[in-house]
């Protein structure tokens, strides 16, 4: 099992700037690829940024790319998202999820963790 809890939601302004934090606990944290996902009411979670085990891989979706980046310390356990030049269509709830490999599949992710909501107003 791995548990996963998320930190650095809040409320920002258009063209803000926050950095999501994800600690990972339980098994190995370097064995597993990592994913954020976010969820905006109503609709459907999408995948937002990967990073594979080693962090020598990332992919993004096509919204946030140039805005987001997604990094991880494998020594700390932690994934990070930073997120640049906030829209308010980045509203949502973001999760931090954890899988074998690099995928922007929720299906292929093995761990969740509860969420943590970013509200951007303009």
């Amino acid at each position: 099992q791995v548990q996963l809890v998320e930190s650095g939601g809040g409320l920002v302004q258009a063209g803000g700037s926050l950095r999501l934090s994800c600690a990972a606990s339980g098994r190995t944290f370097s064995r597993y690829a990592m994913g954020w996902f976010r969820q905006e009411p109503g609709k459907e979670r999408e995948f937002v940024a990967g990073i594979s085990w080693s962090g020598d891989f990332t992919n993004y979706t096509d919204s946030v790319k140039g805005r987001f980046t997604i990094s991880r310390h494998n020594a700390k356990s932690t994934v990070y998202l930073q997120m640049n030049s906030l829209k308010p269509e980045d509203t949502a709830v973001y999760y931090c999820a954890a899988g074998v490999g690099l995928t922007t599949s929720e299906s292929g992710m093995d761990y969740w963790g509860k969420g943590t909501l970013v509200t951007v107003s303009s």
